[in-house]
């Protein structure tokens, strides 16, 4: 069983939308035969990174542009 289950899964095809099109403006590519374990952990954490501020990014639009905490 999967820790990281969705709790919205029609959401899984717009998140690997997003992932690839962050990989994309990384200027990371995936393996075209699906096999991504060449990938080096320090792009798989910029790709994981860049989602979860875009994400964040959305996540207070859609919340009115509410403030942003930041150190």
């Amino acid at each position: 069983m999967a820790k990281n289950s969705l709790l919205v899964p029609q959401a899984s095809a717009a998140l690997d939308r997003l992932k690839f099109e962050v990989a994309s403006e990384l200027g990371i590519q995936f393996s075209q035969d699906g096999y991504n374990g060449d990938l080096t952990t320090y792009n798989a954490g910029k790709i994981g990174g860049s989602i979860t501020r875009r994400l964040v990014e959305i996540a207070e639009q859609s919340l009115g542009g509410a403030q942003t905490f930041r150190k």
